[in-house]
């Protein structure tokens, strides 16, 4: 008989969750903080206190009810990082609309889908971003908006959109800018804003957010008031989070990283957000730290690694930083150390979680030792369980034992928006998430995660993990980074590709020389069979390497494809 503890644990029961909407929690922090810097938007030259801000939502949320947006329609927002895109979110929630999340980097086919998806009746744009037209993009989607009257669209492949807001100075043809969206504001007086506020439940839906499938289109995780008011809470929480606080919010907003952990973590405290600019740029995100006295940074691991690679890095006084969080993928140990150290963010978490659950189920802690911070995400977050399973059967297995990761409690979706099927496959009788990640509980319930089911590479047999890999490989001085995923093989059916990106300062590598720095180190089967260097990887806008694009280009480029 096993005498290991069950992989399965409870987080805390404090503090209390939040048993109230985000507007009625906007609402008390602007009465308890109201001269507070709340919002810091670098780019466009915005410094708005917690009164202001309020006001500026206030103002939207009674322009949106003047143009009959009611509880449970839907906005969409496909636009970067600004002011607008917060204020948006907050004055949604507080008439009970729900704000669709449109990924900034979408084309005309993926935007299609989304608006046809979730049938938004307002739809809220910028002009552009990088290389997107998006104004072009909409005219050739709907090319009746030219034609219409503000808020008249009727569109033969957009049904169900009526107004599009376009965030630029300048007028388009048949849509609003948002000034003119918010001089409808003086239609709707304050009381009957406060009418229908005091109308929501916490448990409404209130947020769409478009996972990133790796296979078919994407799907729409619904978020409740209470899913994501509370996640945002509990994470700056752990993150010792206070009014004093300054967060910079490098990550996207359209992403919950972004509006959960960051807007949301910085509201329900009283603290600041600070955007740097409108997507992530590494020396304006070091400049804003500097400039804004930032006690709190958010990266995934490649941004941190772009900005200590940064070649006027030490010009830089980030003194001030304290603490942040670190996620969105698999954190390298020797990039969580130069973090620490070069940094001076001490007291940086690693954050574990995803869309579908609000998103973080686990947290490292500031008073976590030290291996535990660089190894491990931390340990199953207060009001939430975690579970580890033998995926073939559900069993819950010992501890130490790698099976998929599963969690519940309130931060679990209320469901995919409109595709019952792919909720039951995700969300078991019992309300258990089933992640898709693999993971080992220790014996102090510390979780540590190995890969994704499907990045598991199985070499003649053997089970290797990418992770495992990668941490070796960052080991080596040259390697600012490096992604390891299986390719198919004749004899062996998969070998390791290992992607490497080397430091600025590094010289000349050879594959040969990286395969003689794992020779002995590690087991053989684990060296990677081949090495490709690069300058960047495939990614989704929220910073996640996307495996499977990688092994596309690995299989076609190596000639594998038989």
């Amino acid at each position: 008989m096993n005498d290991r503890l069950p992989s399965h644990t409870r987080g805390e029961t404090h503090p209390p969750l939040i048993e109230m909407t985000i507007g009625d929690k906007l609402d008390e922090i602007a009465a308890r903080f109201p001269d507070n810097e709340a919002l810091v938007v670098r780019h466009q030259g915005i410094r708005w206190t917690y009164r202001e801000f309020q006001q500026q939502v206030d103002t939207c949320a009674r322009a949106l009810l003047s143009l009959g947006i009611t509880r449970g329609d839907r906005i969409g927002i496909w636009s970067p990082n600004n002011a607008q895109w917060t204020t948006l979110q907050f004055a949604t929630a507080k008439i009970g609309a729900i704000l669709v999340n449109i990924n900034p980097s979408y084309r005309l086919h993926e935007l299609e889908y989304a608006l046809n998806h979730s049938q938004p009746r307002m739809l809220v744009i910028a002009e552009r971003f990088k290389t997107s037209d998006y104004t072009a993009m909409l005219y050739e989607l709907a090319p009746e908006l030219k034609t219409s009257g503000k808020g008249q669209l009727q569109s033969g492949k957009l049904p169900h959109l009526q107004t599009v807001v376009n965030l630029a100075e300048g007028k388009y043809d048949g849509m609003w800018r948002w000034a003119d969206l918010l001089e409808e504001a003086r239609h709707t007086d304050a009381a009957a804003l406060a009418g229908v506020q005091s109308s929501l439940d916490c448990r409404d839906p209130i947020n769409i957010q478009y996972t990133s499938g790796t296979t078919g289109f994407p799907k729409g995780a619904t978020l409740s008031h209470r899913n994501i008011l509370n996640n945002g809470f509990m994470v700056a929480e752990s993150m010792r989070l206070t009014e004093r606080d300054r967060l910079v919010i490098p990550v996207p907003l359209y992403h919950c990283f972004g509006m959960v952990m960051g807007n949301l973590g910085c509201v329900t405290h009283g603290a600041t957000m600070i955007y740097p600019g409108e997507a992530f740029e590494p020396g304006a995100v070091l400049e804003t730290v500097a400039e804004e006295r930032a006690t709190a940074l958010y990266g995934v691991p490649t941004m941190f690694i772009a900005e200590l690679d940064q070649p006027d890095f030490a010009s830089y006084d980030l003194s001030s930083l304290r603490t942040g969080i670190m996620a969105g993928s698999i954190c390298p140990a020797e990039v969580m150390k130069a973090v620490n150290n070069r940094m001076h963010m001490q007291d940086v978490q690693i954050a574990y979680g995803m869309t579908e659950t609000s998103p973080v189920s686990t947290q490292t802690a500031a008073d976590d030792p030290f291996d535990k911070r660089v190894t491990t995400v931390g340990r199953t977050q207060p009001h939430l369980e975690s579970k580890v399973i033998d995926p073939t059967n559900g069993e819950i297995l010992p501890r130490g034992e790698v099976g998929e990761l599963c969690t519940r409690g309130y931060s679990v979706m209320l469901g995919y928006w409109n595709n019952e099927e792919a909720t039951r496959a995700a969300i078991d009788e019992d309300h258990w998430m089933h992640t898709g990640d693999l993971a080992t509980m220790d014996e102090d319930g510390y979780i540590q995660i190995v890969g994704r089911i499907k990045d598991m590479v199985i070499r003649g047999g053997e089970n290797i993990y990418p992770k495992e890999v990668e941490e070796f490989l960052y080991t080596h001085p040259a390697i600012a980074d490096v992604q390891v995923t299986g390719v198919p093989d004749k004899k062996y059916g998969e070998e390791l590709v290992a992607w490497v990106q080397l430091r600025s300062d590094a010289g000349e590598v050879t594959e040969e020389e990286l395969r003689e720095f794992c020779r002995g180190k590690i087991t053989h089967f684990k060296i990677p069979r081949y090495f490709r260097f690069t300058e960047s990887f495939p990614m989704t806008v929220t910073g996640k390497v996307q495996k499977f694009r990688m092994r596309e280009i690995s299989i076609e480029e190596l000639g594998l494809d038989a």
